[in-house]
C-alpha cells in the first residue's frame, strides 16, 4: 500500500512539472497518427486499385506488360515496408538520404519526415486490405456494371469501392490505433511525440516507472476513445437494424395495381367496380347448351 501511495505521489509530481509536455506530446501523437493514416489510406487505395486491374491473354502485350510491371512494383513496395520495422524505415529515410547524397537531400522539417514514414508504412498495409476488400465483392456486380456500359474506372468508383470501403473500415480503424502506438518510435529522429515527452521527463527526474505508468494510461485512454468512435462510425454506416415498409400513396403504384380512392382496384372483390363488372359479364354471357353437353 505504501508503494502505491508513493507511486501516485510521484505521478502527481511528474504531472505538476511535465504535464504540459505530456499533453503536447499526446496532441502531436494523435495528429501524426491521424494524418499518417489518412495519407496511408489514399496510398493503399491507389495501390489496391492498380493491383486489381484485370487483364487477360487476349489483351495487347503492351497492356499486359505495363500492368505486370505495376503489380510487381506494388508487390515490392508492400513486402519491403510490411517486412521491416517502422523505426528502421525512419532511420533509413531521415538519415539515409543525407548519407547517400552528401547532405544535398535532407529533411528540414521533422514533421514532414515523420508523416512520410507513417504514411508509407500504413499504405503498405492498406494496399493488401484494399485488395482483399475489392476481391471480396461479388464478381457479378462488376459484370453487371460492364454490361450497362461502365468502364473499369466507373465500375470501381461507383460500384466496387463504396462496398469495399465498408468492408475494410475496421482495418482502417485498426491501422489508426496501431499508428497511435507505433508513432512512439519517431523519437529516433527527434519527433516530439508522447514517448519523447516521457523520455525527457525520465531524463530530468529519474522517475522511470511512474512516468511509464502515465504513458501507459494515456496511450490506453487514446486507443479506447478511438475504438469507441470507430465503432460508432461503423454503426452509423450500417443503418437501422430493422426497416418498416413505406405506405405508398395509392395513386402512385405500379401498373396493374392502381386503386381508385373511391372505387378500389379492378381486382378487389369487395369493390363496387369489381361487382358491377362481374354482374355485366354474367348477363352478357351466351351459354351454349350443346357445348355444355
Amino acid at each position: 500500500m505504501d508503494r502505491l501511495v508513493q507511486l501516485f505521489a510521484d505521478i502527481a509530481k511528474l504531472w505538476q512539472g511535465y504535464g504540459a509536455s505530456y499533453l503536447t506530446g499526446m496532441r502531436n501523437t494523435l495528429v501524426l497518427a491521424l494524418i499518417g493514416t489518412l495519407i496511408g489510406c489514399i496510398i493503399g487505395f491507389i495501390c489496391g486499385v492498380l493491383n486489381t486491374i484485370p487483364y487477360t491473354k487476349r489483351d495487347s502485350l503492351a497492356k499486359r506488360g505495363v500492368l505486370g510491371f505495376i503489380r510487381g512494383l506494388v508487390r515490392v513496395y508492400v513486402e519491403v515496408f510490411r517486412g521491416t520495422p517502422m523505426v528502421l524505415q525512419a532511420v533509413f529515410l531521415y538519415y539515409g538520404l543525407p548519407y547517400f547524397t552528401n547532405n544535398t537531400v535532407r529533411f528540414t522539417d521533422i514533421w514532414s519526415a515523420a508523416i512520410l514514414v507513417v504514411s508509407i508504412n500504413t499504405g503498405a498495409y492498406m494496399a493488401e486490405s484494399v485488395r482483399g476488400g475489392i476481391i471480396s465483392i461479388d464478381p457479378g456486380q462488376a459484370e453487371g456494371a460492364k454490361a450497362i456500359g461502365m468502364n473499369h474506372w466507373q465500375t470501381m468508383t461507383n460500384v466496387i469501392l463504396p462496398q469495399a470501403l465498408r468492408n475494410i473500415l475496421p482495418q482502417i480503424g485498426n491501422n489508426f490505433i496501431i499508428n497511435v502506438k507505433d508513432t512512439s518510435v519517431m523519437f529516433i529522429i527527434g519527433f516530439p511525440d508522447f514517448f519523447a515527452a516521457h523520455r525527457a521527463a525520465v531524463g530530468a527526474s529519474y522517475l522511470y516507472f511512474p512516468s511509464a505508468t502515465v504513458e501507459m494510461a494515456a496511450y490506453l485512454t487514446m486507443t479506447l476513445v478511438a475504438s469507441f468512435l470507430l465503432r460508432w462510425v461503423e454503426k452509423r454506416l450500417d443503418g437501422a437494424d430493422s426497416y418498416e415498409l413505406v405506405n405508398a400513396d395509392p395513386l402512385v403504384m405500379t401498373a396493374g395495381t392502381y386503386s381508385h380512392p373511391h372505387k378500389g382496384s379492378p381486382t378487389d372483390e369487395y369493390s363496387k367496380e369489381f361487382r358491377e363488372n362481374l354482374k355485366n359479364a354474367m348477363k352478357n354471357r351466351n351459354f351454349d347448351k350443346r357445348g355444355e353437353r
